[in-house]
């Protein structure tokens, strides 16, 4: 990780960077389970799957899907037992032809050079991998033998395509290009042209773009339904919006992504005492788009538990202009500050209105007075010295 190596400093260590699973947790009480991690991983393990042989109906995707290790060991057992196979194959075809017993046997062989079992492996791989040392060679006196050399040839096409195929889709996975997308560690509620809002911090550390970028936001609880069922994972959309409005951004540099908590949002009747005591509660944001570099569509996706949203915080400004070009300063991605926000929920903030005044009254004598500080302090002043 980038903050045990000390290139990002502990306290500004990102979402899908660093989470040290080693760090103390202080917590009176255990953690809800997650369903989706800090790094976009599924948190659900199945279980009891009685009909094991539909995996084996999509063999590629199977393998795909495969540990490196288990990847690793077909891909090498594949050829090993092709080459076996075969050698059997060609050592069988010589024995019957008497080519293995030198003086006995036809004058012209099926295979030239094969005199045993290690012979015909050799010859075996030269077929598949088409090396062709030159010193043994299929002959036209057998023509089982040039079957058998057309039949290994097509097989092990076969397997080099599927095999290399595997290797090739494993190594440019989508979600290799999702560990570049980051999000901040915490979310943040706070006031936004007048109106609580939900925000978070998203950012690329590639400078290849993710193409057609849209963020999708769902939250996950525990509900009940009038009819008495339980549902342990209910999940329910809700709109995320950014700068310019719309689902679709541009994340060229580092951007806020904020939903409007209003009546349809079911975050409506949140408080901020909820954060502490709402364990059930979980919001799941997830960021798809289209890798500029291979065209291949790849997901990124994080999640924030209750105690993971900062009430009344805001986030610090990251992008400055430095020498003619935009900078982002990614030590400050994460990065709030407390701000002014009604302890109230959006519903009670939408039916009592005064309250949005009693924070403006409270910012009003800070400004004057600053304002106040500002005019009295003189912008030269002249030392006794310049006037003698």
């Amino acid at each position: 990780m980038l903050s045990r190596k000390g290139i990002i400093p502990e306290e500004y260590v990102l979402t899908r960077l660093a989470e040290d699973p080693a760090e103390p947790r202080y917590r009176a009480r255990e953690r809800k389970a997650r369903f989706v991690s800090k790094n976009g991983n599924c948190n659900v393990a199945h279980k009891n799957i009685r009909e094991q042989g539909r995996f084996l109906q999509d063999v590629f995707t199977t393998l795909v899907d495969l540990k490196w290790p288990y990847t690793l060991l077909i891909f090498t057992m594949s050829f090993l037992c092709s080459w076996l196979l075969f050698a059997m194959v060609w050592w069988l075809i010589a024995f019957a032809h008497g080519d293995l017993a030198p003086g006995e046997g036809a004058t012209v062989p099926c295979v030239t050079s094969i005199h045993s079992f290690s012979s015909a492996f050799l010859f075996s791989i030269e077929v598949q991998v088409t090396i062709g040392f030159g010193g043994r060679m299929v002959t036209e006196e057998c023509p089982l033998a040039i079957l058998i050399l057309i039949v290994q040839n097509i097989v092990g096409l076969m397997i080099n395509a599927i095999m290399l195929g595997c290797i090739f889709m494993k190594t440019a996975q989508a979600h290799r290009r999702a560990e570049t997308l980051i999000f901040s560690k915490h979310a943040v509620i706070a006031l936004r042209h007048g109106r609580l809002c939900f925000m978070l911090r998203v950012g690329d550390l590639r400078k290849s773009m993710i193409i057609s970028a849209t963020i999708h936001m769902q939250v996950v609880r525990k509900t009940t339904s009038p009819e008495g069922e339980v549902v342990p994972l209910h999940q329910v959309d809700i709109p995320m919006e950014n700068g310019v409005g719309g689902n679709s951004i541009f994340l060229v540099a580092p951007l806020i992504i904020y939903h409007v908590i209003d009546a349809n949002s079911p975050l409506y009747d949140l408080a901020p005492c909820d954060l502490h005591h709402h364990q059930d509660l979980e919001i799941i944001v997830i960021l798809e788009g289209v890798v500029e570099t291979t065209g291949i569509t790849t997901q990124a996706r994080t999640s924030y538990l209750a105690d993971e949203i900062l009430w009344g915080h805001r986030f610090v400004p990251i992008v400055a202009e430095e020498d003619g070009r935009y900078s982002v300063d990614y030590s400050k991605f994460g990065n709030t500050i407390k701000v002014p926000t009604p302890l109230c929920t959006a519903r009670q903030l939408e039916e009592d209105p005064s309250l949005l005044d009693v924070l403006t009254l409270a910012r009003g004598p800070l400004r004057k007075r600053s304002v106040a500080v500002a005019k009295a302090k003189p912008k030269f002043s002249i030392s006794p010295d310049s006037l003698s």
